[in-house]
């Protein structure tokens, strides 16, 4: 043991946990060239060899996931235990990182970022947008940001923002060219603009009215993995898009857009902060789930006001 220090085993976890140098290396703060040669340093003194790295992957050896199973744990409570002695101090600080969907950090999360930081100049905030649901524990993260339906049973679950609610929108070019749709069926006959996730996936768009629920798949004129993408197509006259209605509200109020079957599209609850049920949370971590409330009610007292 007197061979290694804390830096050593913190830098294999992080390699250990992201699968990918440049990530652990911008997490601990180094360049790629020095978190490898620790790491090669640490593999010589222990005479075995914990990773197989390629120029594309890293992969634990047998030896590593013995090393990571036993020291991953052990390493997270000196993490929590130094996050402890922390919020002893009256000023909150540290490093919070929050995995969430990009709607959730464009409509919900980008809006708080700035006072949050103006609030606690000592922290240090890192979000990840992900589409792609991820354990947020393994992976390195304090929080994630998720749906009701998404959310693990053994999550702290806190509301991050008012309800929301989804918008078929085209411009007022297109549907003055091709008509507007009366029913969710309608679609078929117009050309759309769908989202393909990084899992492979293109969701059916799904309606609901009265407690019916109707979902069709309609013909993809352009498929869009980037939200600046479809965005600019529908101002351009491309078809239908399926979005959050957050994306659009400026447009539909300016009149460039046009919002159809608005009684198929219901509201449905905001996203949720969730985060690993703990007796002492990390002081960033608390010191932003007490911003979210106070931001909470800030938005109730506004939507009141006549």
């Amino acid at each position: 043991m007197k061979d290694f220090d804390l830096r050593d085993l913190d830098a294999f976890v992080a390699v250990a946990r992201t699968r990918n140098f440049r990530r652990a290396a911008i997490e601990q703060g180094v360049s790629v060239s020095s978190l490898s040669q620790r790491l090669r340093d640490m593999e010589e003194r222990l005479g075995v060899r914990l990773m197989n790295r390629t120029t594309r992957s890293v992969a634990l050896t047998e030896a590593g996931e013995l090393l990571l199973g036993r020291v991953g744990p052990a390493m997270s409570d000196v993490g929590a235990a130094l996050d402890q002695v922390r919020g002893l101090r009256a000023v909150p600080s540290g490093r919070l990182r929050i995995n969430a969907p990009p709607p959730a950090i464009d409509l919900v999360l980008a809006p708080m970022v700035a006072p949050f930081l103006e609030k606690h100049p000592k922290i240090e905030l890192e979000i990840v947008g992900e589409s792609s649901f991820v354990d947020i524990v393994a992976a390195g993260f304090d929080a994630g940001v998720r749906y009701g339906e998404h959310l693990a049973q053994d999550m702290i679950a806190v509301s991050l923002g008012a309800p929301q609610r989804y918008a078929v929108v085209a411009s007022k070019e297109y549907v003055a060219r091709h008509g507007r749709p009366n029913a969710p069926k309608d679609l078929l006959d117009h050309a759309c603009i769908r989202t393909r996730f990084g899992s492979g996936a293109m969701l059916d768009w799904e309606f609901e009215k009265a407690g019916r629920v109707v979902k069709v798949s309609p013909p993809a004129k352009l498929i869009a993995t980037y939200l600046g993408l479809a965005l600019r197509a529908v101002h351009d006259g491309v078809g239908f898009w399926l979005t959050f209605e957050g994306y659009v509200r400026y447009g539909i109020k300016s009149g460039a857009l046009v919002s159809v079957l608005d009684d198929w599209c219901p509201p449905f609850p905001g996203p949720f902060l969730y985060y690993p049920s703990r007796r002492q949370p990390p002081p960033a971590l608390a010191a932003f789930v007490a911003f979210v409330a106070e931001w909470r009610k800030r938005e109730r007292r506004r939507s009141k006001t006549p």
